[in-house]
């Protein structure tokens, strides 16, 4: 299973609309991860036209975004458990705190807030942020990520264009 993964959209405050990147990648991945800080739903619905969506609130979320969307979920594919939240915290002590909110039976936990990509596997749980494809605020450039699941899980950061 092929899994784009996106989080720190933004819109429309950093964009008006996702990048034309991001609809040519995801018309082809089977699942969508959004880990928040949509700041509007409509970008929910762009998503929903290419593939499947889950997605939870960040911090920057308020109001019909924070009431529709948890705080968190769990994902389950086949023996796979993903774990997505926004996150919350200083960068350096994300991963500590992101530990404390999912079970240790958790194989994956994708977040996003800092946008600083990270793909690091961790006490055999990998940790995923995707970084931001409109927003570079905290990061050197745009990303978003692919979450392949098969035999194992592994995650890909790929650099906007």
């Amino acid at each position: 299973m092929k899994i784009g993964v996106i989080s720190d959209t933004h819109i429309p405050k950093a964009a008006l609309d996702l990048p034309e990147e991001i609809y040519a990648v995801f018309k082809n991945v089977d699942l969508i991860l959004h880990a928040g800080d949509l700041v509007e739903l409509q970008v929910v619905d762009n998503l929903k036209t290419m593939a499947p969506v889950r997605a939870v609130h960040g911090n920057m979320d308020f109001g019909q975004v924070r009431n529709v969307l948890p705080k968190k979920d769990i994902i389950e594919i086949g023996e796979f458990r993903i774990g997505l939240i926004h996150g919350y915290g200083t960068p350096k002590n994300i991963i500590g705190c992101l530990k404390e909110e999912f079970d240790k039976n958790i194989n994956a936990i994708v977040f996003g807030h800092t946008h600083i990509p990270c793909n690091e596997k961790i006490d055999k749980t990998l940790f995923f942020n995707p970084g931001s494809p409109t927003d570079r605020v905290f990061a050197a450039y745009n990303s978003y990520g692919i979450i392949d699941v098969n035999t194992d899980i592994s995650g890909r950061i790929i650099k906007m264009k």
